[in-house]
């Protein structure tokens, strides 16, 4: 196992569990294989029914004998019994199977394919039928990485997908690949290490939905002949270094603010018209051109303790100052009466 780059990053909490002792990154597609757990009765498909057969004959057998020899019956009548009835139990023991509705059982005489058997009861003949696997059909998910890909612009990064497969021939998949789980596994990394070298890392970040449609083409074509087919694979995580992640970043903002000086300007302009065509309306129209700016003086005078700086040019030509002399007259006319 690689050791992870440390201008990686972390994963926001995942590493520790992704990582072993030695402080390496986890990140095969067989960690489900990596410990063995211990098979349950029902992994190990021992059924109550071939259990309860196999108890309620060892105890007749048993219980039998004691009562024979109780009743003073010769060793060998008492031998005759117990013999017989042990091996029917034991017969039915290992003669008795039972798939789960999503299970089907390989069996082979004689080393021979004799057929497929499930769901449900189903019997063998023990010592020439041998059970060499039971093919789960049900949807499996298979989670799979490429660490340290060179994508086609010579950036390395780290993928993370999951696929959705099912087995569709059970007899194929017995017989056509020794262990069809790693097989599909296997498949799978190398199959998004190709695609990742056939990218660019715009084209990853952007294109998931692609590169999903990619993988699962090319997956599904090597795991057909093996009775398998692949329902759907979806990228989970691009991790691209750190470094690389800034200067992305500082890219990204450096476009945001290119484009709001271009809108700016742009706003810029267009008031630049809207006044330039107001002005032709004022241009033979001294008077409005007048009210307008008194208008203006107005709306910016409404405000308590608002200050506004008018030109000298704009006083004389609009006379502002023969009109404020008169205002505040009037005002202080106003003030002496109250």
């Amino acid at each position: 196992m690689r050791e992870k780059n440390r201008n990686y990053g972390s994963r926001n909490g995942n590493t520790q569990d992704n990582t072993n002792e030695n402080g390496s990154e986890n990140l095969s597609p067989f960690r489900s294989f990596a410990k063995p757990k211990q098979p349950s009765m029902m992994e190990q498909h021992m059924n109550g029914i071939s259990m309860t057969i196999l108890i309620v004959g060892i105890l007749i057998a048993t219980g039998g004998a004691v009562l024979m020899d109780s009743l003073g019956v010769g060793d060998g009548i008492i031998f005759a019994v117990f013999v017989p009835i042990m091996v029917l139990s034991f017969y039915l023991f290992f003669a008795i199977q039972i798939a789960r509705q999503w299970e089907k059982a390989v069996v082979l005489r004689m080393g021979k394919m004799r057929g497929l058997r499930g769901p449900g009861l189903f019997w063998i003949v023990p010592i020439l039928d041998t059970i060499t696997t039971w093919i789960d059909q049900r949807v499996m998910v298979t989670p799979f990485s490429a660490e340290k890909t060179l994508t086609r612009d010579t950036v390395p990064v780290n993928v993370d997908a999951v696929l959705f497969w099912l087995v569709w021939d059970a007899e194929k998949a017995a017989l056509e690949v020794e262990n069809y789980r790693a097989a599909i596994a296997w498949a799978s990394q190398t199959a998004l290490r190709e695609v990742i070298g056939q990218m660019t890392l715009a084209d990853i970040l952007i294109g998931r939905a692609k590169m999903d449609a990619d993988l699962q083409k090319i997956i599904d074509e090597r795991t057909t002949p093996w009775g398998i087919t692949v329902q759907s694979v979806e990228i989970r995580d691009v991790v691209i270094p750190a470094d690389l992640e800034d200067a992305m970043s500082r890219q990204a903002q450096a476009e945001r603010e290119r484009q709001a000086r271009v809108i700016l300007g742009e706003s810029e302009m267009q008031i630049a018209s809207s006044f330039e065509s107001a002005s032709k309306a004022y241009i033979n129209n001294p008077t409005a051109l007048h009210l307008r700016a008194m208008n203006m003086l107005f709306e910016g005078l409404k405000e308590k303790g608002a200050l506004v700086i008018v030109p000298s040019s704009a006083v004389d030509t609009m006379n502002l100052g023969g009109i404020s002399g008169i205002t505040a007259m009037a005002q202080q006319n106003i003030d002496k009466i109250n």
